[in-house]
């Protein structure tokens, strides 16, 4: 009895080794650190869907100095995310990526004003000092200044730009009329620094018809002909909105699993948990579901890159940039 109990956990912890063995890996580059931005994907990975589609993920936070396309140019990841501006720049200079879902059906960019300022509209911004965030960012509001005619060299005809850092302390500080801001964090750091909503005036890039798609997945076109990679990133793309499911219907329960997520210990629960309700709105919109990009929102984004004829993202219409294999086999069609 005594050999038959042995040999039967000995089986079980086979069995277990080889479930662990068989586990496919994919590790996942986020765009920046560990926040409600990226929600679903902690929570599809506490809550075991990951594991459920036999899948290994690693999340790997992002940073200020950490750029997805070259993580993954250097096979540091399977799959990034990114916005779009930045991955088909990164693709017209020789990292081939492709976009196999976006989850971001809206833009969250904002240009946010103090009111006494005196700004009102788009067209106070002559003369005016912007701030703006670089590092591929800057692309939607270079479109957005070549759209309204406005050089970026400064003068009293211009625009001076700031180069801002990721906080919101030139707008506190008077050192800027306007800084860039998204709807999920840096408005509310301006909110919760003490200026009130009354205070302020938010041009949101989706009304200026300059948005582009942000937060979309992306891997390197080479690796869509292996079948088995396919297959892999099928799974990991359904399991992952199976997780936006789950955070939109469970927003606080997400922020928390966000925060448990967190090594750095600087998030707060209030503001991942009003993070994670503003990116829901952000996720939500497709008819056909999270993950699918709309062929209309890609031509709109690189309408509006190709459209910056002074600063150019890209010189010419991208191909191959996207395509809905992965998608589609994640939604078993």
């Amino acid at each position: 009895m005594k050999k038959i109990i042995l040999l039967a956990a000995a089986a079980a912890v086979g069995l277990s080794a080889f479930a662990a063995q068989a586990a496919e890996e994919v590790t996942l580059q986020l765009k920046w650190v560990t926040q409600g931005q990226f929600a679903g994907y902690y929570v599809a990975k506490d809550k075991g869907f990951y594991e459920e589609a036999g899948l290994d993920v690693t999340i790997k936070p992002g940073g200020p100095d950490i750029a997805p396309p070259q993580v993954i140019a250097g096979g540091g990841a399977d799959v990034i995310i990114d916005w779009m501006p930045s991955a088909l720049a990164s693709r017209e200079k020789g990292v081939p990526l492709v976009n196999i879902a976006q989850i971001f059906k809206s833009s969250g960019m904002m240009l946010t004003c103090r009111k006494d300022s005196g700004i009102t509209s788009p067209a106070d911004f002559k003369g005016r000092t912007l701030g703006v965030w670089f590092f591929g960012n800057e692309y939607p509001f270079l479109s957005w200044m070549s759209k309204l005619g406005l050089p970026t060299e400064g003068g009293a005809d211009g625009v001076t730009v700031l180069k801002q850092g990721f906080n919101v302390d030139p707008i506190l500080q008077k050192q800027a009329d306007c800084v860039s801001t998204m709807t999920y964090n840096e408005y509310w750091q301006i909110i919760d620094a003490g200026l009130a909503p009354e205070d302020l005036l938010v041009f949101k890039y989706e009304d200026q018809g300059v948005a582009t798609l942000e937060d979309g997945l992306y891997v390197l076109e080479e690796n869509l002909k292996d079948e088995a990679f396919v297959s892999k990133m099928a799974k990991f793309v359904a399991a992952s909105v199976r997780g936006w499911e789950y955070a939109a219907a469970n927003p606080d329960e997400a922020a928390e699993i966000v925060l448990e997520n967190d090594a750095t210990g600087a998030q707060t629960e209030k503001h991942q948990q009003r993070m994670v309700r503003e990116i829901n709105k952000l996720v939500a919109g497709s008819d056909k579901g999270i993950g699918f990009l709309d062929p209309a929102d890609y031509q709109r984004t690189v309408d509006v890159l190709l459209g910056n004829a002074s600063t150019p993202v890209i010189t010419k219409a991208p191909e191959g940039a996207w395509s809905h294999a992965v998608w589609n086999i994640s939604q078993g069609q």
